[in-house]
């Protein structure tokens, strides 16, 4: 990645740039794997499906428990109960249940590395604004102006360190705004997102959790 995407303007609460910041490498500077993003993303899918689909089976299906007609003489094929599969209002064979379970593994430093790649990903295409601080008085209003002083419109990912009950209600009212903590960032709600709004000391928060453990 060019030197120059890595640095990257601190802004206030009215849309002044304040400072620059050198983004670290290690964390904005991540070439993509394709393969290893998708992989990762999909397993967060599947970890989140509950699978409430469910049908039973015929030894869950209510009734049926008396032989329809006696084994022989009858000309017809033997049946043993009425809730059999081929009988209407039976059991259904290798039907949705509740109890599969969807879950997929993966390695944690996998998942660093995925974030990482998204993180890196966003700062390439310049979707990624840092602020200084966010409003702590938890009106939404705030949050709005906000945005617009920094011209990010569309989607936003919201970083900060820690939440407080004032930021996650001044954001809940506003359209596909999501607030997420930097130390329970993925890959999956970085790429989702349109543009990320990173607060400064998020920065050093995203090291320590995920990637100062992934160098050692």
């Amino acid at each position: 990645m060019d030197a120059k995407i890595l640095k990257i303007s601190v802004f206030n609460s009215e849309g002044k740039a304040l400072k620059e910041v050198q983004l670290d490498k290690e964390i904005f500077g991540v070439k993509p794997d394709l393969e290893l993003l998708h992989f990762v993303v999909n397993a967060y899918l599947a970890n989140k499906r509950l699978g409430l689909a469910h049908t039973k089976t015929k030894s869950e299906v209510r009734g049926g428990g008396r032989k329809p007609w006696r084994q022989k003489g009858t000309g017809r094929a033997r049946q043993g109960s009425i809730r059999s599969p081929q009988w209407r209002g039976g059991g259904i064979t290798f039907g949705p249940r509740s109890d599969r379970n969807w879950s997929v593994k993966v390695n944690q430093k996998v998942k660093t590395k995925a974030l990482g790649m998204s993180l890196s990903a966003k700062a390439q295409d310049a979707k990624i604004t840092l602020i200084d601080v966010l409003p702590v008085d938890g009106k939404t209003n705030s949050i709005v102006k906000l945005l617009k002083a920094i011209k990010v419109r569309r989607s936003p990912l919201i970083i900060p360190s820690k939440t407080t009950p004032e930021i996650l209600r001044a954001c809940r009212n506003i359209k596909d705004l999501q607030v997420l903590r930097a130390d329970s960032l993925n890959a999956h709600d970085v790429l989702k997102a349109k543009h990320l709004v990173i607060l400064v000391d998020s920065l050093e928060v995203i090291k320590k959790t995920f990637f100062k453990k992934a160098s050692k």
